[in-house]
C-alpha cells in the first residue's frame, strides 16, 4: 500500500516522469517522426491542417489494459510493438505501478502526464474511442492540472476525427474564452486552439470560419512547423477564393520568414508566383525564382521551381524559353510523378498549338504513364485521356502512311537506284558502328590510364598522388564532368549505350571474313515485297490512313489546311471513282470554310453532275431544308430483312447478287451502310481473304462515321493480326 508521505510522492513522481513516462514519451516522439516521414503533402492541392495520413484499412493497435505486459513470457510480444502502442504501454504501467489515488485524490502529479500521453498514442493509432476516454479522464479527475487546456484541445480533434465537429467547436469556444481572461497563460495552447478550430470548421465547410481562425494561429508562431503550414493553407484558401491579393500578402510573408521550414518556404515562393498577374511583375518573380534555382540549398525543389518559371515564360509568350524549363522539371533529380503530369501536359498542349500533333500525343502518352492509380479518375486526367484518345488514332493513321510510303518509294525505285540508296545507307551504318568502336576504346584507354602508374605503392609519393591533391582533383573532376557528364557508380559506366557491349562482343567473336549482314546489300533488297497482292494491299492501306487522316483533322482538330492536304494526295492517287463522292463533299465543305470559292465550286460540281440523286447533293442544294424521306424506305427496309434472312442460312452468294442487284433503287436510303456491310460479311464467307479484307476496306473508307464503318475497320484490324 502506498503511503501519502513526501518521500513517497516524490519518489513515485521522479520514477514515473524520468523512468517510465520517459520512454513512453521517447516512444510516441519515435512513432511521430514515422508519421511526419510517412505522410506525403501533395502542395497541387490544399494541405492538410493536420498532417496525418490516417490509413482506414490498418486499424490493428493491440489493445492493453493494466497489468499487461510485465511478465517475462511476453518478451516476444513486447519487440513487434509499435512506437505508440510502446507508449501506450509505457502509458499503462505508468498509471498502474505509480498512482497514489488517496480517499479519490491523486497524489501523485505525473499521473495526468499519463493518461495524456494515453489519449495521444490512441490518437495516432485511430482508435478515436478509447483516445476521448483517456482525455475525459484527465479533464474530470484533473481539473486544475497543468495540462488540463492542452487535453480538451486533444479531446475537440479526437471529436473532429469521430465527425463530432458541432461538440469540438463548443468546447473550443469554451476553452478560447477562458483563455483570453488568464493572460498568464501560455499563449501557444491558443495558437493549438485557434488551430483545432479551422480544422473543425473546415469539416464542416464553413471557409470564411476557417480564414478567420487560421488568421488568429498565425499572430503567435510558438510550434514553428505548425505555424508555417496554417500560414500556406491560409494562402492556398485566398487563392482557390481569387483572392489574389490577400493570397500575395500571405505568401510573401511565408517566403519571407526565414524561419520557416524550406519546405513550407519555398514553396511559398512558388504560390507567390503562381498569384503574380501576367505584368511587370512577372519579370521580378521569375528573376525571384532564378535566384533560389542558383542556391544548391534547394536541390529538392528544383522540379517545382523550374516548372513554375516555364509557367511564367509561357505567359510571358516565351515559348522555346518555357519548354527548356519544363524538361528541366522532369530530368530533376528529386522529383514525383504528380509533378511530372503537369509538366508533360504543358509540354503536350503547347506542341498542340503549334498542331504538331505526333508529339502532343507523346507527350500526352507520358502524362497518362506516370499518373498513379489515385488520381486517375481526376477531371484534368479524364480531359486528356480523352484529348490523347483522338491522338492516338492519328498518330498510328500517320505510322502507316510514313511506313507504307516508304515501301512504295523502294518499289516504285530502278534496281540501279535501290543498289545506290542502301549503299549510301551501309556506308553510313559502317562509320556508326566505327565512331562506336572507337569511342569504346578511348574509354577503355582513359579507365587504364586513370590513377594508374607506381604511386599507389610508392610511399615517398604520398600526398603528390592525384587523389591527395584537392586542386588537382577538382580540375580532374570538372574535366571528366565535361567529357562525360553525370554517370552513375554501375558497371560500364562510360558507356550511353550499352547494346555497344554486346554488339563489341559479337564482332570479336565472329570470323574476320565473315560480313555482317547488316552491311549486306541482299538484306535490304531482298526485303522488298514483289508480290502484286501485297503490294496492293499496302496501297489499300495507304489511302485508307490518308482517308481517315483527312477526317480526324477536319472533324476532331478542326485543321482545315491539313485535312485539304491529305484529302487532295488522296484524290490524285485514286484511280478509281470508289471514293470520289465523300472526298469531293469533303473538300467543298473545307473550301467554302477556307472561302476558296473556286475550289468549293470544282468539288460542288462534281457531286452535283455525277452523283445528282445522293443525300450529299440534296444538302448541297438544299442546305437550310430537311431531307426528305424517301418514300421506298419501308421496302427497303424489308428487302434488307429478307437478305438478312439469306445471310443466316448460309446463302452466301445469293445475299451478295441480291444486294448488287437491288442497289441502284436505294441510293439515298439510310440502310445502305447496312447493305454494304452485310455483303462484306457474306462474301469473306465463300470467297478468300484478300476480297474480304477489300470489301471491308470500302466500308470502313466509306462510311467511316457510321457505326457500321466503323465495325468494318476493327474487323480489318483483326483479320490484320491473324
Amino acid at each position: 500500500m502506498k503511503k501519502d508521505t513526501f518521500l513517497s510522492r516524490n519518489y513515485h513522481a521522479v520514477t514515473t516522469k524520468y523512468n517510465v513516462l520517459f520512454n513512453g514519451e521517447q516512444a510516441y516522439q519515435k512513432g511521430l517522426e514515422e508519421i511526419q516521414e510517412k505522410h506525403e503533402d501533395n502542395f497541387w492541392k490544399r494541405l492538410q491542417i493536420e498532417p496525418i495520413t490516417f490509413d482506414e484499412s490498418k486499424i490493428t493497435a493491440k489493445v492493453f489494459s493494466p497489468g499487461t505486459g510485465f511478465d517475462n513470457d511476453e518478451e516476444e510480444e513486447k519487440k513487434s510493438l509499435t512506437p505508440f502502442e510502446k507508449a501506450e504501454e509505457k502509458a499503462f504501467k505508468a498509471v498502474e505501478t505509480h498512482s497514489m489515488n488517496i480517499n479519490g485524490y491523486e497524489r501523485n502529479r505525473q499521473i495526468d502526464d499519463a493518461y495524456l500521453l494515453l489519449g495521444k498514442a490512441r490518437y495516432y493509432t485511430q482508435r478515436f474511442v478509447p483516445a476521448l476516454e483517456a482525455f475525459n479522464y484527465v479533464i474530470i479527475n484533473y481539473p486544475n492540472a497543468d495540462l488540463n487546456y492542452e487535453t480538451k484541445i486533444w479531446r475537440a480533434k479526437t471529436n473532429i476525427r469521430l465527425d463530432n465537429e458541432k461538440r469540438a467547436i463548443e468546447t473550443l469556444q469554451l476553452l478560447l474564452e477562458v483563455l483570453d481572461e488568464k493572460e498568464k497563460i501560455n499563449k501557444a495552447v491558443k495558437e493549438q486552439a485557434y488551430t483545432a478550430m479551422a480544422m473543425a470548421y473546415e469539416k464542416t465547410d464553413t471557409i470564411q470560419k476557417v480564414i478567420d481562425n487560421l488568421k488568429l494561429a498565425t499572430k503567435t508562431s510558438y510550434n514553428k512547423e505548425q505555424s508555417a503550414r496554417n500560414m500556406f493553407v491560409l494562402g492556398q484558401i485566398y487563392s482557390e477564393l481569387e483572392r489574389k491579393d490577400s493570397a500575395r500578402m500571405v505568401f510573401k510573408k511565408l517566403a519571407d520568414y526565414k524561419k520557416a521550414p524550406d519546405k513550407y518556404r519555398i514553396r511559398a515562393n512558388i504560390e507567390l508566383a503562381k498569384n503574380t498577374p501576367n505584368d511587370s511583375t512577372s519579370i521580378l518573380m521569375l528573376a525571384r525564382l532564378k535566384k533560389l534555382i542558383k542556391n544548391s540549398d534547394n536541390r529538392k525543389f528544383l522540379s517545382e521551381l523550374y516548372y513554375q518559371a516555364g509557367v511564367i515564360q509561357e505567359g510571358r509568350n516565351n515559348s522555346e524559353a518555357a519548354a527548356e524549363y519544363y524538361k528541366k522539371s522532369l530530368k530533376a533529380k528529386y522529383n514525383n510523378n504528380y509533378q511530372k503530369t503537369f509538366a508533360y501536359e504543358r509540354l503536350a498542349d503547347m506542341a498542340f498549338e503549334k498542331e504538331n500533333y505526333l508529339l502532343a500525343g507523346s507527350y500526352y502518352d507520358s502524362t497518362l504513364q506516370v499518373v498513379s492509380k489515385e488520381f486517375e479518375e481526376e477531371k484534368r486526367i479524364r480531359r486528356i485521356r480523352r484529348k490523347n484518345k483522338g491522338l492516338t488514332r492519328l498518330r498510328a493513321y500517320e505510322e502507316t502512311l510514313k511506313k507504307n510510303d516508304s515501301i512504295l518509294k523502294l518499289v516504285a525505285m530502278t534496281p540501279d537506284e535501290r543498289t545506290t540508296f542502301f549503299e549510301a545507307h551501309i556506308e553510313k551504318l559502317k562509320k556508326e558502328d566505327e565512331e562506336k568502336k572507337q569511342q569504346l576504346l578511348n574509354a577503355q584507354n582513359f579507365g587504364s590510364g586513370f590513377g594508374g602508374g607506381s604511386s599507389m605503392n610508392n610511399r615517398n609519393n604520398k600526398g603528390k598522388w592525384y587523389f591527395y591533391n584537392t586542386q588537382a582533383l577538382g580540375f580532374g573532376r570538372a574535366e571528366f564532368q565535361k567529357i562525360w557528364g553525370n554517370r552513375p557508380l554501375e558497371d560500364n559506366w562510360r558507356l550511353s549505350d550499352k547494346s555497344i557491349i554486346a554488339d563489341t562482343k559479337e564482332t570479336e567473336d565472329e570470323d574476320a571474313t565473315k560480313i555482317n549482314k547488316k552491311y549486306e546489300l541482299s538484306t535490304y533488297v531482298d526485303a522488298i515485297p514483289t508480290d502484286e497482292k501485297e503490294i496492293t494491299a499496302l496501297v489499300l492501306e495507304r489511302n485508307d490512313a490518308l482517308y481517315q487522316l483527312g477526317l480526324i483533322y477536319k472533324e476532331q482538330f478542326t485543321n482545315t489546311a491539313l485535312a485539304i492536304k491529305k484529302l487532295e494526295r488522296l484524290k490524285k492517287l485514286k484511280k478509281d471513282d470508289e471514293l470520289e463522292l465523300p472526298i469531293s463533299y469533303h473538300l467543298y465543305q473545307l473550301y467554302k470554310k477556307e472561302g476558296n470559292t473556286a475550289k468549293a465550286n470544282e468539288n460542288k460540281n462534281v457531286i452535283l453532275q455525277k452523283y445528282p440523286e445522293t443525300n450529299f447533293a440534296q444538302i448541297i442544294l438544299n442546305p437550310n431544308q430537311k431531307l426528305e424521306e424517301n418514300k421506298k424506305e419501308d421496302e427497303v427496309l424489308k428487302k434488307y430483312k429478307e437478305v438478312y434472312y439469306l445471310y443466316k442460312q448460309n446463302k452466301f452468294e445469293e445475299a451478295v447478287n441480291e444486294i448488287d442487284n437491288f442497289s441502284l433503287s436505294m441510293k439515298n436510303s439510310k440502310l445502305i451502310p447496312k447493305f454494304a456491310l452485310l455483303k462484306a460479311l457474306a462474301i469473306g464467307k465463300y470467297q478468300d481473304k484478300e476480297n474480304y479484307k477489300k470489301a471491308l476496306q470500302y466500308v470502313a473508307v466509306s462510311y467511316a462515321t457510321t457505326e457500321e464503318g466503323k465495325k468494318a475497320e476493327e474487323i480489318i484490324k483483326q483479320l490484320n493480326k491473324t
